[in-house]
């Protein structure tokens, strides 16, 4: 008997392997990049100085969106990391990464010059990720994909978009106040 890719009797391929790399990796790098913010951790600023530091480039209150990109990053990364939420996961971070990706934009698109290169591509992984699912090698899988339905993803994607919209909007509108 053969197993459908799909059925549970199916052995891992080379697509899950290559999801699960993805997915660790990607994951680890958010995970690390939002302990920073949230916990000081990797010579990060913490709360405090993460704060202030969004306050600095418009996204008030500095404290308060802190610790929410610090979640969706941290969170989102350790979510995709295990494959457990894909969805949601892959949505958050890719969220976080869509609001840092104009404070970045006027330094142009390469990292090297401050530019917004590293959030796109860690936005775009994590996009696709909670696009695609996590594979067969992961907490999803393992639990029934109850956290991973065909319809999460654009649920996800959809909220997550508007609110990181209505954010990037409420940041412009305080930097226009700023200036005059």
């Amino acid at each position: 008997m053969t197993c459908r890719r799909s059925h549970p009797c199916a052995r891992p391929d080379r697509r899950d392997i290559g999801l699960l790399l993805l997915r660790t990796g990607t994951g680890a790098v958010l995970a690390a990049h939002g302990s920073q913010k949230l916990l000081g951790w990797f010579g990060g600023g913490g709360i405090e100085g993460t704060g202030a530091y969004f306050e600095s480039v418009g996204y008030r209150p500095g404290k308060v969106n802190a610790v929410l990109a610090g979640l969706a990053e941290a969170g989102g990364g350790t979510l995709l990391a295990l494959g457990l939420a894909t969805p949601a996961a892959g949505a958050a971070a890719a969220g976080a990464m869509a609001g840092a990706a104009p404070v970045h934009a006027p330094n142009g698109f390469f990292n090297q010059s401050g530019g917004f290169e590293y959030p796109a591509v860690l936005g775009l992984v994590s996009a696709a990720l909670a696009v695609t699912g996590p594979g067969r090698l992961s907490a999803d899988h393992a639990l029934g994909d109850v956290l991973n339905r065909a319809w999460m993803a654009p649920a996800a994607l959809l909220a997550t978009g508007v609110a990181t919209a209505a954010l990037i909007a409420t940041r412009r509108r305080a930097l226009r106040d700023a200036e005059g």
